[in-house]
């Protein structure tokens, strides 16, 4: 069992930039494949950031050159450093690991793009 705990998020106006963090409890964090996902009011959840137990990062292409997803697995703790954010990042942003079967989700962090 993992537990994922969402920070960092809050209102920033447009071009500026946020870093949210997410603490994993439990064992094996090293193992799993780490995401951050957002669902926007009205939309589905979308994948933003993935990073592999490897550290290789995938992301959508609304974010690339924008945001960077990194983890630190001393501290069982993913990032997702935004920056220029843009009024159309809005959302609820989820933390998420995945290993084999087992999927966990964060409780979600609101970020808010607005002047």
């Amino acid at each position: 069992q993992v537990q994922l705990v969402e920070s960092g998020g809050g209102l920033v106006q447009p071009g500026g930039s946020l870093k949210l963090s997410c603490a994993a409890s439990g064992s094996s964090f090293s193992l799993y494949v780490m995401g951050w996902y957002r669902q926007a009011p009205g939309k589905q959840r979308e994948l933003v950031a993935t990073v592999t137990n490897g550290g290789w990062s995938n992301y959508a292409d609304s974010v690339k050159g924008r945001f960077a997803i990194s983890r630190d697995n001393a501290k069982s703790t993913v990032y997702l450093q935004m920056n220029s954010l843009k009024p159309e990042d809005t959302a609820v942003y989820y933390c998420n690991a995945q290993l084999l079967s087992y999927n966990y989700w964060g409780q979600g962090t609101q970020v808010t793009v607005s002047s």
